[in-house]
């Protein structure tokens, strides 16, 4: 069934996730491997995994957890904090669960999140962001928040191509640049590179277009964000592929901004999807003043972290924000929010974040009478005010609970929806 590991325990258990080229091919008791993280990752973890395997179990199936290590815990295992064992489980398993990691000081990764997307290639970072009944929230009308953010995860500066100021590999970039290219670089400066190629843009833009027109029922457009007026053959041409993907590839099912006010009178098409472009720093403004206006978001890798944590600050910010990570075939989900070190153990925090990233894993499985349990027993959570302390002091009359209590009153909260 699975492959030998030196120091993961396979559950006796459950079956493997398989992939025939195009799809999932899912057992009613997949085997799915867990790493539960460093920080609040050991109080997060446990009641989110508590929380999905009773809904998978009262909706006909069950999941069984398979830990796998990373960030501290690997180190202590292992010796090293990104152990190939780890990678190998989750690339042949296919879908995994993740807690937040902490990238040590000299862990000799420039982050140990972004070195998991890359290894197993997960290119797109896919960040729902919508609005729980109940959440306080800076904005009058916080529920037309429904967006989905798909940002590309493997280039862009956070390729981590850089050279710090004064070491030799600096001055040979800055030599190179002057001699070659006629472009001077300050000496005291540190230098980056900014990768944006036309492979990794399209297969973001595929994958935004695809899930649009998975979901045409709720959603209807797919906004490019960059900032190409200024970053003409990175951030430019990332606009540039993107339409050619959605003009070249998908027929009278997409058409593009221009040609549904030229055309169409700006009536959109029934069952088509419109792609339109924003630009970056423009789209932190249409967030808040034109928020409804926007359904599917495409961006790269800087861009979008800016907008999805902007997005989530308007529907009550990081703490609960979920996040996925996906390749052809593969998934790793985790919530947005970091390790938090100085409340690890406290069963204090919020574990809605790590929740709804598995509700996230979840639909990226199929089950979706599942994962709409997941979500109705954790609003109807929050909207009874049994909460944990970070909405409790936003809150009047509420009940503040601890994080695993929360985890078992959303259990509870579920026989009202089955």
């Amino acid at each position: 069934m699975t492959g030998n590991y030196e120091k993961v325990t396979v559950p006796s258990e459950g079956e493997k996730i398989g992939w025939d080229g195009e799809n999932l091919l899912v057992p009613e008791e997949p085997v799915i491997p867990q790493l539960e993280g460093d920080g609040i990752g050991t109080d997060v973890s446990p009641a989110a995994k508590k929380v999905l395997k009773e809904a998978a179990q009262k909706t006909g199936h069950d999941i069984h957890w398979m830990s796998v290590h990373a960030g501290e815990t690997a180190k202590e295992i292992y010796g090293e904090y990104l152990p190939e064992e780890t990678l190998e489980a989750i690339r042949e398993h296919r879908v995994a669960l993740k807690g937040p990691l902490t990238t040590p000081v000299g862990g000799g990764f420039h982050s140990l999140n972004v070195a998991i997307r890359q290894k197993l290639d997960l290119y797109a970072c896919v960040r729902p962001v919508y609005y729980l009944d109940g959440v306080p929230s800076p904005m009058k009308t916080p529920e037309e928040m429904d967006m989905v953010v798909f940002r590309e995860n493997t280039e862009d500066l956070y390729a981590g191509i850089e050279w710090r100021r004064g070491t030799d590999e600096a001055r040979t970039v800055r030599s190179f640049l002057k001699e070659k290219l006629g472009t001077e670089i300050d000496s005291d400066a540190g230098i980056g590179l900014k990768p944006i190629s036309e492979r990794a843009t399209k297969k973001l833009v595929r994958k935004a277009i695809d899930y649009a027109l998975d979901h045409r029922d709720r959603y209807q457009y797919v906004t490019l964000v960059h900032k190409g007026n200024i970053m003409k053959f990175t951030e430019g041409a990332f606009r540039d592929w993107g339409y050619e993907v959605a003009e070249e590839e998908y027929g009278d099912e997409v058409i593009t901004e221009n040609t549904l006010w030229e055309e169409r009178e700006g009536e959109v098409p029934e069952d088509s999807v419109v792609v339109n472009d924003r630009l970056a720093d423009n789209m932190l403004q249409q967030l808040l003043t034109r928020t409804s206006n926007y359904d599917i978001i495409a961006t790269p890798n800087l861009n979008g972290d800016y907008l999805s944590d902007a997005a989530a600050g308007q529907v009550g910010g990081l703490g609960i924000a979920p996040g996925s990570n996906i390749g052809d075939g593969r998934g790793v989900f985790e919530p947005t929010h970091g390790s938090a070190p100085k409340y690890a153990g406290q069963d204090k925090v919020n574990p809605t974040g790590e929740i709804l990233s598995g509700r996230i894993m979840l639909q990226y499985l199929g089950w979706d009478e599942t994962q709409q349990l997941v979500k109705d027993a954790l609003e109807q959570t929050i909207k009874d005010k049994t909460v944990t302390y970070d909405i409790h002091r936003q809150i009047e009359g509420g009940e503040k609970v601890k994080c695993s209590e929360f985890a078992e009153l959303v259990v509870e909260n579920m026989d009202s929806f089955v």
